[in-house]
């Protein structure tokens, strides 16, 4: 087979069938993708591909340009001498990148397939054709596969690439029986029912409600502050939101972004944010006062939120990102390994990748909690 990529600018510009292609994943699709369009941050530049055989759409992928040289560094992660290290080499031989899929997210959100695709081929010429992109990129990566996709890489495109995989996805899958919140708190054990009431009771005099676009919009500089507290406090950083983003994403999706706010006395304190994609709810970015959220222990509060909405609205799955996987595991998320594919346009740094990587992305140390009765 012989498949042809051309590159979309716009959402305008689009086949007239690229959602019935797209139908993968929402964050490929045209609503999703205006969001983009309209509210990116300054660092990343999106383009979409559209993989064709003679005039059929075959396929439809996710390409993002990062210039993390425009950026003044990377979190919190690591201090002094590695800090200074990291952020030379980054910005040296690393800021550029062109990412197959998106980096504002966890899973596979690069490329969705007609059934009568070749899988295998169509990626490793979207690769190769991503390669051939002027100014070339210094790195080329595909991120965010599931293991039993790995077997489109196992071929001659990918063999000087480096399999990768950082830190896990956090999920749940929410049982059948669990009708209502009660219900989940009843499967926990002792130890976690009563980290479950602590932190209720920690959150007791705090307010929490849904926000329409409008008070999104109304309070924007309020929920920009918050999220810039958590996010510059992040271990590591690729990219930082535009101000107008949940606004956009409460637009362009509707009834399907939910908005989740908290008052004290009338106050923004923090906010959480969730997507439903099908079967599954996805958790997107969140904002709070560090000092409030450590007395009212505010995110795992939130956490427990999302766990009684996704029950609430027969949602299956939570996905619940990357990052504290350990506070995550004790409200019952599990982890799931990703991986991507990731290839230096130096020879010599390519061949050294897996070093250069676990220096700059070692292994995340985190305990494995089980707050969950044994099932008979």
């Amino acid at each position: 087979m012989t498949y042809q990529y051309r590159i979309f600018e716009s959402t305008a510009t689009l086949p007239t069938n690229w959602n019935d292609v797209a139908a993968q994943s929402l964050f490929l699709q045209t609503t999703y993708l205006r969001v983009l369009e309209n509210s990116a941050p300054t660092n990343i530049h999106c383009q979409f591909i559209g993989v064709y055989q003679a005039d059929a759409l075959m396929a439809t992928a996710m390409l993002q340009h990062l210039d993390l040289g425009k950026l003044a560094g990377f979190g919190n992660r690591d201090h002094g001498l590695l800090t200074i290290a990291r952020n030379f080499l980054f910005k040296r031989y690393a800021s550029k990148l062109a990412i197959i899929g998106n980096n504002m997210l966890t899973g596979q959100h690069a490329i969705s397939f007609r059934l009568e695709a070749n899988q295998a081929e169509v990626i490793a010429g979207l690769k190769d054709f991503v390669d051939a992109l002027h100014p070339a990129p210094h790195l080329t990566i595909l991120k965010d596969f599931e293991p039993i996709d790995a077997t489109m890489f196992d071929q001659v495109a990918f063999q000087k690439s480096l399999k990768f995989s950082s830190q896990p996805n956090m999920f749940i899958e929410l049982r059948s029986e669990w009708k209502n919140e009660a219900d989940y708190l009843n499967a926990l054990t002792k130890k976690y029912r009563d980290q479950y009431k602590r932190a209720r009771k920690k959150a007791s005099g705090i307010e929490k409600r849904q926000l329409s676009l409008a008070e999104i919009e109304q309070l924007e500089n309020e929920i920009y502050i918050l999220y810039r507290h958590v996010a510059d406090h992040a271990p590591f950083n690729t990219f930082f939101l535009a101000k107008n983003h949940f606004y956009s994403l409460k637009k362009e999706l509707g009834a399907d972004f939910r908005f989740f706010a908290y008052f004290e006395n009338g106050e923004l304190i923090g906010f959480n944010t969730l997507i439903h994609h099908d079967e599954i709810l996805e958790t997107y970015f969140l904002g709070y006062d560090d000092k409030i959220q450590k007395e009212k222990m505010l995110y795992l509060n939130m956490l427990y939120d999302m766990i009684g909405c996704s029950i609430h609205n027969g949602f299956k799955r939570i996905n619940f990102g990357r990052t504290a996987m350990e506070i995550k595991s004790s409200i019952g998320a599990k982890p799931e390994q990703l991986f991507g594919w990731m290839q230096h346009k130096n020879h010599w740094i390519n061949k050294n990748l897996g070093f250069f990587f676990n220096l700059l992305e070692p292994e995340a140390q985190w305990t494995v909690r089980n707050p969950f009765k044994e099932l008979d």
